[in-house]
């Protein structure tokens, strides 16, 4: 039996406390109330996200990248280690952007509503009954520009409605997709306008240097500024800059099973995870480093993957020196996310069944060589004309120690590293906090630090209520009342997390129960246990997404595709 089978048996009693459950639903929700009066002057606001980056990628969480600026960042401000995004590109990012859950915003999937989906939750077009933070914050007085991508309207270059400058920025450069090519961007834009790369041209660079430049625009002017920085960084495909993949071309040899207890094990040692929750085995789908057929070609791929993030790191560096020079780094909330977790999708080649990647870029490069797309172990990644992913068993190091991936609820899907560097607010040598955060909450944090009130109505229309919460008590090192209950849903994956409580369901599977404080890697299911709390978390999940319009999984004539082991992880 699948997952709605298990869901009929969690609806006993449910039409009995429905009505019960939406005021619970309604106290989980947070209303902006105004300016936090601790919160100072009005700070200018950076918020930095990363793309499919894991919960150990950086140094900081574990790693063994070199990331020092997001290092410096942390021992000077505050990092989270049980802060929540949502499991894919498209939904997270309409979630950080509004305050809301993906669904109300119009992502219940992705940029796309298939030509055949009237579900106002399943639009993939950014709803117009919400606000983005740079919307709101222009209605405070703020000047706000953007850098990278965007991913929150269909890909298509004629219709701009819902493109950045039509969405509360006054500038913008990047990408309107989703993942593309490094060297040549497809849907590369600037404000309204698409252009195309030239010269000595690599995306993670130009959006480094392009929000150095709207940092000297603003900063001169009299309005604080926001600024959303949104790496692609490290998101297929892996291409990387030679120097940066020569810091780890001999790193990884000693393979992934290696890499994750190194990190697990440092982990513990900073105080981020629990020794007693253990490490979640290795995906029953790749097999032991040793026995791994293609070792060169394996620790290439998480080479140039580390190099990604290393190059990041480094622009992030850029920006906080830019912020020094002008005198502002005092008085700026820097924020600092993923967008979902680590990436476990293997890149298929062109003459196998397997997926390839949606607006992938130009198929040539620049000079005229053919782009050779998918994951072939004869082809090393990293150049210009190579174009593949760090698949299932990279993934899996990424997300140390946590089970699962983007695209999933459990705790690799979701948790992300979440960094919060705010001088005169933050205390610098407080720099871990176990209190729980959600994307949801950085719109109400950017409206508490502007002393902006979030608007009931928007350009003539009625606006969904916010349901983040502030974090700026956790900031200010108080203890911060926080969601009674957080919400997941993307392709039937949900979840339900209440205080220490997580109800989580990988579809079409039975619901789990998990104790996050004795078991976060969520290996000892006691749903069978406490069969009256899942009935009851059940309930709470059911009446949620009845109210943000999720819909049965799979979707009116969605194919699913098998999830199969391509063929260089078989043993």
């Amino acid at each position: 039996m699948g997952l709605k089978t298990r869901r009929d048996f969690m609806r006993d009693g449910i039409a009995a406390t429905a009505g019960m459950m939406l005021p619970t639903l309604a106290s989980a929700q947070g209303v902006s109330k105004g300016p936090s009066k601790a919160a100072g002057s009005r700070p200018n606001i950076v918020l930095i996200l990363a793309d499919d980056m894991g919960f150990s990628d950086l140094n900081c969480y574990g790693s063994d990248i070199q990331t020092p600026s997001l290092n410096n960042l942390a021992q000077k401000g505050l990092q989270f280690t049980q802060f929540y995004n949502n499991p894919r590109c498209c939904p997270s990012r309409a979630c950080l952007m509004t305050g809301l859950y993906p669904h109300q915003a119009g992502f219940g999937l992705m940029a796309s509503d298939y030509g055949k989906y009237p579900y106002p939750s399943y639009r993939g077009d950014l709803s117009d009954r919400c606000v983005t933070i740079a919307e709101a914050l222009r209605l405070g007085g703020y000047h706000t520009a953007m850098c990278g991508k965007w991913h929150l309207t269909p890909p298509t270059m004629e219709f701009k409605h819902n493109w950045p400058l039509q969405r509360g920025y006054e500038s913008y450069f990047g990408t309107i997709a989703g993942a593309s090519n490094y060297y040549d961007p497809q849907t590369l834009t600037r404000d309204n306008t698409p252009i195309r790369a030239k010269g000595n041209f690599y995306y993670t660079d130009a959006l480094t240097e392009n929000a150095m430049k709207y940092i000297d625009e603003y900063s001169g002017k009299k309005e604080p500024f926001f600024l959303y920085l949104a790496y692609t960084a490290g998101h297929w495909p892996l291409q990387a800059l030679k120097e940066d993949i020569a810091k780890y071309e001999d790193r990884y040899h000693i393979g992934w099973d290696a890499v994750r207890a190194r990190r697990h094990s440092r982990q513990i040692e900073m105080g981020i995870v629990e020794e007693k929750w253990g490490i979640s085995p290795r995906d029953p789908r790749v097999p032991p480093w040793e026995l791994a057929r293609y070792q060169e070609w394996e620790a290439r791929r998480m080479a140039v993957y580390a190099a990604q993030i290393d190059r990041m790191d480094q622009g992030i560096g850029k920006i906080v020196a830019k912020l020094q020079q002008l005198g502002i780094d005092q008085n700026t909330l820097i924020m600092f996310l993923s967008d979902n977790g680590g990436n476990y999708e293997e890149l298929g080649r062109p003459d196998s069944n397997d997926r390839l990647p949606l607006f992938a870029g130009p198929h040539e490069t620049p000079d005229g060589r053919l782009v050779r797309m998918g994951n072939d172990p004869s082809i090393m990644p990293g150049p210009e004309d190579t174009y593949q992913s760090y698949g299932i068993p990279w993934g899996n190091a990424s997300n140390t120690p946590f089970r699962l991936y983007k695209h999933f609820a459990h705790e690799g899907g979701i948790s992300s590293p979440f960094i919060a560097h705010w001088p005169g607010v933050i205390q610098a040598g407080k720099s871990l906090t176990h209190q729980i955060g959600h994307e949801t909450d950085v719109m109400a944090t950017c409206l508490d630090v502007a002393g902006v009130k979030y608007p009931e109505q928007y350009q003539g229309r009625e606006m969904i209520p916010l349901v983040g919460k502030s974090l700026v008590p956790i900031f200010q090192g108080r203890e911060r009342k926080g969601h009674k209950a957080i919400f997941w849903e993307h392709e039937g994956n949900s979840a339900v997390r209440m205080g220490k409580w997580k109800l989580v369901s990988k579809y079409p599977n039975y619901w789990e129960l998990h104790d996050m404080e004795a078991d976060r890697t969520e290996m000892h299911d006691l749903a069978d246990q406490y069969p009256q709390r899942v009935k009851e978390m059940a309930a709470m999940y059911e009446t949620w997404a009845k109210y943000v319009g999720v819909r049965s999984w799979p979707l009116p004539g969605m194919r699913l595709a098998p999830p199969g082991v391509p063929e260089y992880l078989k043993r």
